[in-house]
């Protein structure tokens, strides 16, 4: 499902998958960082929203329903350069058309990088 999409090209991978907790990595490496050698607050929107979007498709009727990103916001609290960051997504609102995660994204050590919460809108698929 992540091949020839944003998420391989980012270098994102997933580590874990529950109802109620997503969690995926990112290299902070030539792909992610912005021009001043920094990750790019865009790489980690695009993290946590997979993180939140992943999250929401596995509790959907995969058969029957999809889902997109809705609304995400982002604080970016601390600059990184190299290294490896952390998602951690944990559901907060499991609706029936909407879905809303919180998703921080922290480095190696734990220092929190950025911040996020993500709705998730789920959508019925025509057969």
């Amino acid at each position: 499902m992540t091949e020839n999409s944003l998420i391989e090209a980012l270098g994102i991978t997933l580590e874990e998958v529950t109802p109620d907790r997503v969690t995926a990595t990112m290299p902070v490496d030539e792909r992610t960082r912005q021009p001043f050698g920094v990750l790019h607050g865009g790489a980690s929107v695009a993290l946590a929203e997979t993180v939140a979007s992943v999250g929401t498709y596995n509790l959907v009727d995969k058969e029957t329903q999809g889902c997109a990103g809705l609304e995400i916001n982002a604080n970016h609290i601390r600059a990184k350069r190299d290294g490896i960051v952390r998602a951690i997504g944990t559901s907060l609102h499991k609706g029936k058309t909407t879905m809303v995660w919180d998703v921080k994204i922290v480095d190696e050590e734990d220092n929190l990088i950025c911040v996020s919460r993500c709705t998730t809108a789920i959508i019925n698929l025509k057969k």
